[in-house]
């Protein structure tokens, strides 16, 4: 078993949470970056955390920090 708390989670499934748990105008507060802001979409995003490796770490660490609170809402 993996101490690593994103082991077996998709970069999709992480923002389909993110955006469950903040909404996309939070989210869009938490990391300002144009594709939560400007007419978001999971796609875009997706398109853009994978060629920004910045992005992607931040989404990651933010996602980590959420962890213990996602249960309350992705039931």
């Amino acid at each position: 078993m993996s101490n690593d708390p994103l082991h077996g989670k998709t970069l999709q499934v992480i923002v389909e949470d993110l955006v469950k748990f903040f909404g996309w105008e939070a989210l869009s507060k938490e990391i300002p970056i144009k594709c939560f802001s400007n007419n978001p979409s999971v796609k875009s995003s997706l398109t853009f955390l994978r060629k920004t490796p910045w992005a992607r770490e931040k989404i990651e660490r933010l996602y980590i920090k959420v962890i213990p609170f996602l249960d309350k809402v992705t039931e």
